[in-house]
């Protein structure tokens, strides 16, 4: 303590940010989040504080349940995801209006009442609640555990004769202290703080952090230390005294980032600083700015108004740093849900994450979903939603992203090393790529052009795509991914439709039709029928091949070759090349998922795994048919994970060359069994899309050269986005798809080729219609924007 105390405020402040650097990188994270004042009766009578005052001057002692849902619906409208519970403490020991309201509402305490207003937004809003209710009794913790997300409560000073707190007996240092360790036994994350300036002193405050550090070594849960400075506020006893001068609260700040363990997040209010001094707060060390609202005032320091976020964006930018926004609780504590979060939070919890448990960033509202049984529509389904419409973005659904490119592009730290690296032609393995992937704000668009750089010295300006259609012969499936809203047993009626089987002369009149309508391709996906043998695919492919012999057969997953061989007692090299003579071109790279076998028990857990999904594409190769590779991103999975199938999709190439194009394939939500069962996200974000599209052209670089835009699950004005990162390629017109369909995706079934030439044009690029093989089409002209279609 008196090494730290003795040290100057440039020495402390370099030491803290450092820190910093190296435990958090360049992010910055806040809590977009609404403030909703239960009430502001309190027993306690602090010197700083005018949030507390008497009932005569409160139209009633605590909010009405339907004052509570307005103000968290607004929250929830403007895109927050936090519901901050603020109020006194234990009004009823002290007013008698406070009871008597209590009793007549159904109450037993102020606690009681709290718990269920929490449940009561979490219901309806799908907002998280977070609880500040003071110094409690361990049954008070536990009831809103059940509710809250997280909880707080700030230990303020360990000094036992402050003035300040005279008149306040929730605050005997002892009491907050009891608090903060049975918090920590029952497993609450937990935020806490000091407040600087209210007659400690500098020892006082390295006290209190080192209190505070024991705690948590005891038990993990403080997430976050606030460091608040004091502001003296009129009508309070201490109105006179003099504010905490900036130099000590930037002391305080590095103080805390130095005695805190690292794995502790450490805050300062934004609000209560001036906006010139924001820099220096980050350069003081923490890497949060609390919970920020779009929606309602500070009602704790109302004089002070929350920074627009877009002042807060600059402010942490201009330091070299980017913003992002999380969740009240932070992702160490989500990312461990089964010990940190009772049951009941676990899915609203994980329904706002993201890959990295923050929250997403997409705009908009994010309303709890419901669902009903979908509409049947020729071969699929329609998945029908009920209730709020969230008006975020996501795949699959109508609602356009944010532009993210093109955009200012900016990187520093970690990812800004990388890239650097990468323009110099440096390889990426896994923490590199790792470390793209948390990129965040102008490092989003800096990561894009890098990709895009690639993409113009690998395979030009061209932006292609394939006159196509999908023949989905049956979505009658023994499998049970639970990823999938298309297949379904035989007998099931829900959300995924009726069963269907095509005969193959109405597989061969679709693969006429299409090329009639000018397709080159016909790609062939379906469930795993209990009646299939091998020998169906084979019939399949000979029956289109004899009818259509220069009609490209892209068909066939991984999972259904295998599953051929297998019920055929075949070889899987023979049977292969018993589907090449019969006319099958290529294999798609479906069922692929993600590549990692921890990920697959989740997904597919019946299902090939990753060895054999790639044994069977080497095997491909090997006899000479083609593959892409595909990546199903956004449910259950991390970053970490993308990082593995990327690296162990490129080592297969480099051994075989056989891969044609790399397609993401961003998760759909709406009807997946996962989702409904509340055990996956709503997709990735609109930054984790553009992301693994620009980080897949830099992994692959020149093994895969084509990467492709799946218009359907990201729709068109955001697959042009994506031609400024990396990508080439548009993929088909899909004619009659109907597997994203069912999975909720309302992008339609179809594209023409002036589509396609229209988005090109968007971006100034030219558009070429190409072979499944990426060869030219011979004698099509792709009409140019303007053009009758």
């Amino acid at each position: 303590m008196d090494d730290l105390a003795q040290r100057s405020t440039a020495d402390l402040v370099a030491a803290a940010g450092r820190r910093r650097d190296d435990a958090f990188g360049t992010r910055i994270t806040y809590s977009p989040k609404v403030f909703v004042p239960l009430t502001r009766l309190c027993r306690d009578r602090c010197g700083y504080c005018t949030y507390a005052t008497a009932p005569r001057t409160l139209p009633a002692p605590y909010l009405s349940p339907g004052e509570v849902l307005d103000i968290a619906s607004r929250g929830a409208e403007a895109g927050c995801h936090e519901a901050l519970f603020t109020l006194g403490e234990k009004p009823e020991a002290r007013y008698p209006r406070a009871r008597e309201w209590l009793a007549d509402h159904g109450y037993a305490s102020t606690v009681d009442y709290l718990a269920a207003m929490c449940e009561l937004v979490l219901t309806e809003t799908g907002l998280l609640p977070h609880t500040n209710a003071g110094a409690l009794a361990a049954s008070e913790l536990a009831t809103l555990r059940r509710v809250s997300a997280s909880q707080g409560m700030m230990i303020e000073s360990l000094r036992t004769d402050l003035p300040a707190h005279r008149g306040a007996p929730d605050k005997a240092p002892a009491r907050r202290l009891e608090t903060l360790e049975e918090a920590g036994r029952q497993r609450i994350p937990f935020t806490t703080g000091i407040l600087v300036g209210i007659g400690e002193t500098e020892r006082d405050r390295i006290a209190a952090l080192h209190a505070i550090a024991a705690s948590h070594a005891r038990h993990g849960h403080v997430q976050e230390v606030i460091v608040q400075n004091f502001l003296p506020k009129p009508h309070t006893a201490m109105r006179d005294a003099p504010p905490c001068p900036p130099q000590e609260h930037i002391r305080a700040v590095a103080l805390a980032r130095l005695v805190l363990p690292v794995d502790i997040h450490v805050q300062a209010p934004p609000n209560l600083s001036d906006p010139e001094r924001l820099g220096t707060l980050i350069a003081a060390g923490i890497d949060d700015w609390g919970g920020v609202s779009p929606v309602t005032a500070d009602h704790v320091n109302p004089e002070r108004p929350w920074p627009a976020i877009r002042v807060l964006r600059a402010a942490t930018e201009a330091t070299g740093h980017v913003l992002a926004p999380r969740l009240p609780v932070h992702p160490e504590f989500a990312r461990t849900a089964d010990r940190w979060l009772d049951e009941r939070l676990r899915f609203p919890v994980l329904d706002r994450s993201d890959a990295d448990f923050l929250g997403r960033d997409d705009p908009g509202a994010h309303w709890p979903e419901r669902y009903e049984a979908a509409a049947n529509v020729g071969t699929g389904a329609e998945v029908v939603q009920i209730g709020r419409r969230s008006s975020a973005w996501y795949s699959g659904a109508g609602t356009d992203p944010v532009v993210l490119l093109p955009g200012p592009a900016a990187a520093s730290g970690a990812v800004r090393e990388v890239l650097d690296g990468v323009l110099a032609g440096q390889e990426t393995g896994h923490d590199e790529l790792l470390t793209l992937f948390t990129a965040r704000g102008p490092e989003v668009a800096a990561v894009a052009e890098a990709a895009d750089r690639i993409r113009r010295e690998l395979v030009g300006e061209d932006v292609t795509f394939v006159a196509n259609r999908n023949i989905n012969y049956t979505n009658v499936c023994t499998f049970r991914c639970t990823f999938c809203a298309f297949s379904k047993g035989p007998l099931s009626l829900n959300l995924r439709g009726t069963p269907y089987l095509l005969t193959i002369d109405e597989i061969v009149a679709r693969a006429t039709e299409a090329r009639e309508l000018g397709a080159t391709e016909v790609c062939l996906q379906g469930g795993i029928h209990p009646r299939f043998d091998g020998d169906f695919y084979v019939e399949v492919a000979r029956a289109i091949h004899e009818a259509l012999p220069d009609l490209h057969i892209h068909g066939f997953t991984a999972l259904e070759v295998r599953e051929g061989a297998r019920r055929l007692g075949e070889s899987l090299e023979d049977y292969l090349r018993r589907l090449r003579e019969a006319g099958l071109s290529s294999l798609p790279g479906t069922a692929a998922e993600i590549l990692d076998d921890g990920i697959r028990a989740v997904l597919c857990p019946d299902k090939l795994d990753t060895e054999q999904w790639l044994d069977v594409h080497r095997t491909a190769h090997r006899i000479g048919l083609r593959s892409n590779v595909t990546i199903m991103f956004g449910s259950v999975e991390r970053p970490e994970h993308w990082v593995r199938h990327l690296l162990r999709t490129r080592a297969l190439q480099r051994e075989t060359g056989g891969f044609t194009e790399f397609v993401p394939l961003p998760f759909v939500h709406m009807a997946a069994p996962v989702h409904l069962k509340r055990a996956a996200r709503r997709g990735p974000t609109w930054r984790e899309a553009v992301l693994m599209h620009a980080v897949a052209r830099i992994a692959y670089r020149d093994t895969i050269p084509n990467i492709q835009a799946s218009w359907v699950k990201l729709g068109p004005v955001g697959a042009r986005q994506l031609l400024a990162a990396g990508v080439n390629d548009l993929g088909g017109t899909l004619m009659d798809e109907n597997i994203s369909r069912a999975a909720g995706a309302t992008h339609g079934q179809g594209l023409t080729p002036a589509d396609f030439a229209a988005l090109a044009a968007a971006v100034g690029r030219p558009v070429r219609r190409r072979t499944t093989l990426y060869g030219d089409v011979p004698g099509v002209r792709v009409p140019v924007l303007g053009e009758a279609r």
